[in-house]
């Protein structure tokens, strides 16, 4: 789910259990969650409801020690690119709690070279900043901390377009 509520829903898991099913991932509940069955990596695929202009994911999981978030905004589910990678904390018998704060992370590019306009990274920072919109997100767990992993809840924060 968005933060403004606008609907998002799971269209693809890797694994699943029909006691923990993918949706709980969106319901905004933290008491419910999708649970992996034991193998890595695990991934998942949410599509927004239309085309949004990414700046804050938050991710609260269990278990979770490495996730890679990838974006695309094309029909064909193959075509994603690297929106975020991050390495979580081990909170034993806590839930974690991890946000990828999208523009800022590219703001922070840009503000290597402020005062020019042309040289390479700032045609970086503009090629990056111009392709945070995304109309699926793809969540790919690569590594946990223990056998299963659970994914309680996944919330994505922009501008819709």
């Amino acid at each position: 789910m968005t933060e403004d509520g606008a609907a998002a829903e799971v269209v693809l898991v890797t694994s699943g259990d029909e006691k923990h099913p993918p949706e709980n991932i969106t319901d905004r509940k933290m008491e419910t969650f999708w649970m992996s069955t034991g193998m890595f990596p695990q991934e998942f695929i949410i599509r927004l409801s239309s085309a949004v202009k990414i700046s804050l994911i938050t991710v609260h999981s269990y278990n979770v020690r490495d996730l890679k978030i990838e974006k695309t905004t094309s029909n064909d589910i193959t075509e994603f690119e690297p929106l975020a990678e991050k390495e979580f904390e081990c909170t034993e018998g806590h839930l974690q709690t991890n946000d990828f704060s999208v523009s800022k992370a590219l703001l922070d590019l840009g503000d290597l070279c402020y005062l020019c306009r042309y040289c390479d990274n700032c045609i970086k920072f503009l090629l990056q900043f111009n392709a945070t919109t995304a109309t699926r997100l793809r969540f790919i767990i690569t590594s946990g901390y223990d056998h299963f992993i659970s994914v309680h809840n996944v919330t994505v924060d922009g501008k819709y377009e």
